[in-house]
């Protein structure tokens, strides 16, 4: 049965000035929750001189710089202060948005005020560990706490089948259901002249194809073939433009590439953008969105790309391409630079039909951050029912122990100190 006005604890272990696209999602579960639903309350790591100028209260609990390895701050889940203010704002259900930090902090509060937990599986952990340089082992010890923390939840979201079958590969053997991610862009595209503008602000031509990516700048999204790709279209003579918004940890190497290339002046790097009436305009500038990641498991920047009426190329079988139908509402490749070059001298040049698939992704693919979110709260509704009957997915994993120890620890703390604090007394505001 539905539940109304419910208070929802929202955690995540990448939030703004973190900028990646579960910052975005927890962003607008937040801010739809808060003004049409019920209540929420985020709680992220610190980030030094922050300023969160939000509708809705944001509980920052302190951390360290991991930015150089993971490209965010890493939350320490045992601050027993931070856990003892969120319990006393009496969350009705706690949703977690990232296997690490947060959900063992959202562990610990749940057997502080026994609420169901629900945890959703946005990216894959195995890629991003493999990416830092920790020993093998190390990486194997950490993917076990990591499955260990999605087992204990009560129920198990991923944002795309792809992003489900990861799971199972990492070891997770419970059940899940799909909850896809919105776009907090409206169906339809900016001004003519607002798109205009933009094209000569950046100094694009305006009688050539403008290509775009968005999104971290991170070479495991496909951009070394993607830059390839554009290389041999190049010597080919054929002329165009490719946009490159975002930054990242490997943006430096990526620029020197396309150095190295001989493509500085095709290739532009135009950095984060986090204006969004702003981004909306790159993505109604451009005549195609090149995204040929296999890495993402759900691509929001696809569907935003579909919401300006951008048709995508997507690699084929890949979690962006879920449910996308090829020459219909988006264009596939094969995981390679011959493949993308192949279709970009087929297609890419024939902008009048470009436009039209772009047209047909606008039709077919819009999904509203409301409509996601509405969704998903109603879901909750029915976490919480199965979780009162005891109907819970929970498993008993064998870390269970140490969270209880934990929690214990901090309802001492609470108990004692009885915090009444700056934090509480913000989230109650």
């Amino acid at each position: 049965m539905p539940h109304s006005s419910l208070t929802v604890c929202l955690m995540n272990d990448s939030f703004p000035p973190a900028i990646d696209g579960v910052a975005n999602a927890v962003v607008n579960y937040a801010r739809i929750i808060d003004s049409e639903l019920g209540r929420t309350i985020v709680a992220v790591p610190d980030y030094p001189n922050v300023v969160d100028d939000y509708s809705f209260p944001v509980v920052r609990y302190p951390s360290v710089d991991t930015t150089r390895i993971v490209g965010y701050r890493a939350g320490n889940p045992f601050s027993a202060r931070t856990v003892a203010a969120l319990a006393d704002a009496g969350p009705d259900i706690i949703h977690s948005h990232c296997p690490a930090m947060s959900t063992a902090m959202a562990r610990i509060l749940r057997e502080q005020i026994d609420v169901p937990m629900v945890f959703t599986y946005h990216t894959k952990f195995d890629i991003e560990l493999s990416r830092t340089g920790l020993a093998d082992r190390v990486q194997k010890g950490a993917l076990r706490l990591l499955v260990d923390n999605v087992a204990a939840c009560d129920e198990v979201w991923v944002v795309s089948r792809g992003a489900g079958e990861n799971l199972r590969g990492l070891g997770y053997q419970g059940d899940y259901m799909v909850m896809e991610n919105g776009v907090d862009f409206p169906r339809g595209r900016v001004t003519e002249e607002t798109a205009r503008a933009l094209r000569e602000e950046l100094d694009l031509p305006q009688d050539v194809p403008v290509y775009l990516f968005v999104g971290r700048m991170m070479w495991y999204k496909g951009i070394r073939l993607l830059m390839d790709a554009l290389a041999r279209l190049k010597a080919d003579g054929r002329d165009f433009r490719m946009v490159m918004v975002g930054d990242g940890l490997e943006r430096d190497e990526m620029e020197d590439y396309v150095e190295q290339l001989g493509l500085t002046d095709r290739v532009l790097f135009a950095g984060t953008v986090l204006d969004r009436e702003r981004l909306r305009a790159f993505y109604c500038m451009a005549d195609l969105f090149l995204f040929p990641s296999t890495f993402d498991t759900n691509g929001i920047v696809v569907r935003e790309a579909a919401a300006c009426g951008l048709g995508s190329v997507l690699i084929k079988d890949s979690c962006a391409a879920e449910d996308l139908t090829d020459g219909e509402n988006a264009l596939m490749i094969e995981e390679n630079a011959d493949s993308l070059y192949a279709l970009l001298d087929r297609t890419g040049f024939d902008r009048p039909a470009l436009h039209a698939l772009g047209q047909r992704a606008m039709d077919q693919l819009y999904l509203s951050w409301e409509d996601a979110v509405k969704r998903a709260y109603e879901r909750y509704g029915v976490v919480l029912d199965n979780y009162k009957r005891g109907l819970s997915d929970r498993n008993l994993e064998w870390s269970d122990e140490v969270y209880n120890l934990m929690s214990d620890l901090c309802r001492g703390i609470r108990r004692v100190r009885g915090f009444r604090g700056a934090i509480y007394q913000k989230i109650r505001r």
